[in-house]
């Protein structure tokens, strides 16, 4: 399937581009939520996912940059072990977003996280957010089991 979007142009650019943070937000916080009411979070999470299918990424430098390039912040891995990956997550948008009501605003990133690992690891992935109010950054936690693995691998 090829697609030739805009959004596909601008992912695979590296020319430097401003965005509205007012635009960004009044999208995100206002819009959404209202089209969507209560299951925001989790179609936000989903969401999430099926944009981590239609960009997948081959390793992490490439996932770090696309939330760059997506105006999502700036992605940091904190630990990984066996079974678990630790990101943390940090923007001037972060800040708000953690300070109000941020448990169901970062749905999308994490959705993505999980289908992102999923596909490099190719076990099945859950993400879970952690909005750290004192530092006004978001920790991610990619959770996984070995032997779960996605149909018709390992």
């Amino acid at each position: 399937m090829k697609e030739s979007t805009a959004a596909n142009q601008l992912v695979h650019s590296n020319e430097p581009r401003s965005i509205s943070m007012f635009g960004y937000e009044l999208i995100r916080e206002i819009l959404l939520p209202e089209i969507l009411g209560k299951d925001t979070p989790e179609i936000l999470y989903w969401a999430g996912k099926l944009l981590g299918r239609k960009y997948p990424l081959d390793h992490y430098d490439q996932i770090v940059e696309f939330f760059e390039q997506a105006s999502w912040g700036h992605l940091e891995i904190k630990k990984e072990t066996k079974n678990e990956m630790e990101f943390e997550l940090n923007s001037p948008l972060i800040v708000s977003r953690v300070k109000s009501k941020a448990e169901q605003f970062f749905q999308l990133e994490a959705g993505f996280l999980a289908q992102q690992i999923e596909l490099q690891k190719q076990v099945i992935t859950e993400t879970f957010e952690h909005p750290v109010k004192k530092s006004n950054k978001v920790r991610f936690t990619v959770k996984w089991d070995q032997k779960d693995a996605v149909s018709g691998t390992m």
